[in-house]
Formats: structure tokens, sequence, C-alpha cells
């Protein structure tokens, strides 16, 4: 497929998807190469709640470009997913199209993640201790509650260090929206899942993820950012059901 190209396999990536993976990759391998500056490079760039000590605004694009040095298979899946479809819609949309909607959906899953972190910090933190003592989730909750609305400096610095150690990294939320982009553009194109021989279309692979998606996000307790998944391909469906209205979903004219 790239022998007639001559600058080989990386000249045939389309710019904008090449870069991501370069500074992705580059990111990862300073993780891995300088372990001690892991943990800065994650407090620094990693997206924190925002009512946390360490959040910075900047973290909503920053984060994206961050995965664990100690797991491999989440950038090389995050990078070979991006490849794989992120190249094919930027040859569709363009350049400046594909980096739009690239960056709209990583930010979109980082406001996403920001909104559940809101809604259930309290219920995780209030179960968490419960659990260490022995305690009742309800009998908990009161002791919290009570504490906080004392302004009880040791409580409040618990809370204030728990909130410091929540954080997500990884640019699941964008490669998730590019999945949707994919099935959207190319609805019946066959896919294959690792170790499933039979072709799935495009468009039913992608409902199956956002299901599968939401339940993990709903009951599992994997420290997987799953509603940032969902988030990634929310934004993605806004955008583009207006491409679709406008008639530019397969390319022509940005505005």
């Amino acid at each position: 497929m790239f022998g007639s190209n001559r600058g080989g396999f990386m000249s045939a990536i389309p710019p904008v998807t090449k870069n991501l993976i370069i500074i992705n990759l580059i990111v990862w391998l300073a993780e891995a190469i300088f372990p001690r500056f892991s943990d800065t490079i994650v407090r620094v760039l990693g997206l924190h709640f925002v009512s946390a000590s360490d959040f910075n605004p900047i973290q909503v694009l920053t984060y994206m470009f961050v995965h664990a040095p100690q797991n491999p298979f989440h950038v090389f899946f995050n990078m070979f997913t991006l490849w794989m479809f992120g190249s094919t819609l930027e040859r569709v949309w363009g350049s400046k199209r594909f980096f739009v909607f690239y960056f709209v959906c990583g930010i979109g899953a980082a406001i996403v993640q920001e909104v559940v972190w809101a809604m259930t910090w309290m219920h995780e933190y209030v179960d968490g201790i419960a659990k260490l003592n022995g305690l009742t989730y309800d009998h908990m909750k009161s002791i919290v509650e009570s504490a906080l609305a004392n302004g009880d400096g040791d409580f409040l610095s618990a809370v204030a260090q728990y909130k410091s150690q929540i954080v997500t990294i990884g640019a699941s939320g964008a490669v998730f929206g590019l999945l949707l982009g994919y099935a959207f553009v190319f609805p019946n194109q066959p896919l294959y899942l690792f170790f499933i021989p039979v072709p799935i279309k495009a468009k039913y692979m992608m409902i199956g993820y956002g299901v599968i998606e939401f339940f993990l996000g709903v009951g599992a307790n994997d420290m997987i950012a799953h509603f940032a998944h969902l988030g990634g391909m929310l934004f993605a469906l806004v955008i583009l059901l207006y491409w679709r209205k406008k008639g530019i979903l397969r390319g022509d004219s940005f505005y």
C-alpha cells in the first residue's frame, strides 16, 4: 500500500494525524525513559478535578498527550486507532476540519469527565473512608458533612488531598470521537474486532462501543474514564449531525 511512496510509511500519514502520533509517542517515551519525571508530567499535564489545587485550564488540552508509562498497551491502542481511522478522516475532511474535530472531541471528553467528577467525588470519598473505618455509608456521610460544615482542618486537608489524586490522562476521549466520525462517514464499512473473524458494520460497532462504555462507566470500578470516552463521542455526535445537516459530512467546504 505504501510501497510506491518514496518517503516511506510516515510520509504517507496525513500531517495532523502524523504529528499527533509523534507528540504522544515523544511524551510517552520521555515518561518511560525518565521515570523520575513521570509523576511530574502527570501532575502538570494530566487533567485534574477542577476544584483541586493542581488543576490548570490548559490541562483540558495537555491531558490528551499523556499516557501511563507502565502501560504501553494504552498508548499503542490509542495511536493505532488514531492512525487507522484518523488518517482516513483527515483525507476526507482535510487537515483543518480534522484538527478541529479531534480537539473538540478531546476537550468535550474532559468537560464531561469534570461534570462526572463533580457529581460523584463526594460519594466515592465517603464510601472509601467508610470501608476503611468499618462504618456504614450513611454514618460516615453524616460525619464528613458535619466536619466540612464546621470547617474541620483535618477533614479539609484530607478532602483536598483526595481531590488532588483525581486525574485522568490519555487520548481515548478524542479517539472515541474519531471512531464515531468514521462510523458516520463510512457507516457500512465492515470492521473486525481482535480475535473475532466476523465483520461488523462500522455503525453497529460504534453503537456497541457506546453501550458498553455506558454500562462500564456506571457499574465498573476499573480506574478507566469511561464517561470521558462517552464525552468524546457525545461532542463528536453534535459536530457530525451539524455537518450532515449542512451537507459537508464527506468533505466540501469547512463552513
